[in-house]
């Protein structure tokens, strides 16, 4: 069995925290990091150093836009880092933040409604602290529940997106250590087959190797979730070729799997160069930064769902199209 109860229950213990209706979130987060600790997030907020940061720039303003948030994970495991040959661990939680929409958002206009924001976390654990946050979002999707579309074409579905078909993503217990190490060479031979787009065999055959046929990709607002082989490569893969070339090699800071689950994060993952009109959006010729996370489950060998996190509007930001800022400069008002 795995063992990395301790790891999980440092995480569990700083969500129960967090999420508390009156937490003093400066105060939670300093109990529970570092004086270096490190967090990462989509853009506008990218980089930031220590608690207070962290708070001021991300925390306070989200838990004052949405009031009675709640934390409804629908994914949770934990493991050594094959990245770096398991000198670090690491646990992940992914699911999304629902709350009322009470009061703006990075200019979004609120709706007094519900409203849910997608997240996935990666926490590095040291010294029973945690020392690195990895935390990517979806605002592009959030935008949209809010009545804001950023992006005029959207080549598969737009929905709330539902944890996994089998309800068993939270791994707060040990693990069969064969189950972990499978997912991991299956995600591994699937980043092989995919990663640079020189496979000989069709695209549909390429993703049968790892892939079922029954597969089902929840991508990010902009491209949208998509199910089964031939609707993923009509609706996202093929697309998304077309659309670039130049595609550096993927390289992650962490790759981890426990159980039937498993993924990665890379800050960024990988730069291509934008030349097919993709996403509706004009063609630039200038290479931009993907910042991705990606996490699957595994049945029997193969992969059969995969819940993706990309940094849209950081690559837009790169070809000169910052949308946010766009939003800032209608004036919207409460």
């Amino acid at each position: 069995m795995t063992n990395f109860q301790k790891e999980k229950n440092i995480v569990r213990k700083f969500q129960a925290e967090l999420d508390a209706p009156n937490a003093r979130i400066n105060d939670v987060l300093k109990r529970h990091t570092n004086s270096s600790y490190l967090w990462r997030g989509f853009h506008p907020f990218n980089e930031l150093r220590g608690a207070s940061e962290v708070t001021e720039t991300f925390w306070h303003p989200l838990r004052t836009a949405l009031t009675s948030l709640q934390r409804r994970e629908d994914i949770f495991f934990a493991g050594h880092n094959y990245i770096d040959d398991a000198r670090t661990n690491w646990v992940v939680s992914m699911g999304h933040l629902m709350g009322l929409f009470d009061q703006s958002f990075l200019n979004i206009p609120p709706t007094g409604k519900m409203i849910f924001l997608r997240y996935c976390e990666f926490h590095r654990i040291e010294d029973g602290k945690i020392v690195e946050t990895a935390m990517y979002f979806d605002i592009p999707h959030f935008a949209r529940q809010a009545g804001i579309q950023f992006f005029p074409l959207q080549t598969a579905a737009h929905l709330v997106q539902p944890g996994p078909l089998t309800h068993d993503g939270l791994l707060y217990e040990s693990q069969p250590k064969e189950a972990g190490e499978l997912t991991l060479s299956t995600i591994n031979a699937m980043i092989s087959d995919l990663g640079q787009w020189d496979n000989e065999l069709s695209l549909e055959d390429e993703l049968r190797q790892t892939w079922h046929e029954d597969m089902i990709w929840w991508g990010p607002e902009g491209i949208g979730a998509t199910y089964t082989i031939p609707r993923y490569a009509k609706q996202h893969s093929s697309p998304f070729r077309a659309g670039f070339t130049d595609r550096s090699p993927t390289t992650h800071i962490a790759r981890l799997a426990e159980g039937n689950y498993g993924g990665f994060f890379g800050w960024p993952n990988f730069t291509a160069r934008p030349t097919g009109g993709f996403m509706g959006m004009p063609e630039t010729n200038k290479p931009g930064e993907f910042r991705v996370i990606d996490i699957y489950r595994r049945s029997d060998n193969k992969l059969a769902e995969n819940w993706v996190f990309i940094d849209l509007l950081h690559f837009w930001k790169c070809q000169g199209l910052d949308i946010l800022k766009q939003l800032q400069d209608t004036n919207y008002k409460e």
